[in-house]
């Protein structure tokens, strides 16, 4: 049998957050659980984004490699995460590449999303969307790329306001502060 990750491109392999991914996404596979994994990363993503403590640990290079073991298996527990994503995040914490996780995460999503035959969209907006603004997003890109889109959400204030949406190689900037950069550009003449 193929390796399930080893036709999705060889970007993601080019990185060592890439790679462990890849490796994620291959047990998920084997163990049919490449949803309830996924759903697991995306809590611990929402962790690391709303616990400074969470990505002191991620982050930090003097927390004991069985300091951050102990840690990592505790957080996964009060997570509720699967137990292939839990000794996933073992085996990082041991290898000391906690620090990949943002990475790992990202890459993870895009395999999921190809596994189900999507496009995945990196979308920032400077303000959290609602459910509705989402779904019509995710209509608007389905119908300009032509297949189902799965979004990968971030919020970032300095944008102002729009959106700055990533398909792959192709970007398109809607946000103000885009605009205004250009009005100013123009401007100076």
């Amino acid at each position: 049998m193929e390796s399930s990750s080893g036709n999705q491109g060889s970007n993601i392999q080019a990185s060592l957050g890439g790679r462990y991914a890849s490796a994620l996404f291959d047990l998920a596979v084997e163990a049919k659980a490449v949803d309830r994994v996924e759903e697991s990363l995306t809590a611990v993503r929402q962790a690391l984004a709303e616990s400074a403590d969470f990505r002191m640990l991620t982050a930090s290079p003097v927390v004991a490699r069985g300091q951050a073991v102990k840690a990592v298996l505790a957080t996964a527990d009060q997570l509720g995460l699967d137990t292939t994503t839990k000794s996933f995040l073992g085996v990082l914490a041991e290898n000391r590449r906690l620090s990949q996780l943002p990475q790992v995460i990202a890459a993870y999503r895009t395999l999921a999303a190809r596994h189900r035959g999507e496009t995945t969209a990196e979308v920032t907006s400077a303000h959290p969307l609602s459910d509705d603004q989402v779904e019509e997003l995710k209509q608007q890109l389905r119908r300009r790329v032509g297949r189902e889109v799965s979004v990968d959400l971030t919020v970032d204030p300095a944008i102002l306001g729009g959106l700055v949406v990533r398909i792959g190689s192709q970007m398109i900037d809607s946000s103000i502060r885009t605009r205004l950069n250009a009005l100013a550009s123009a401007m100076k003449g």
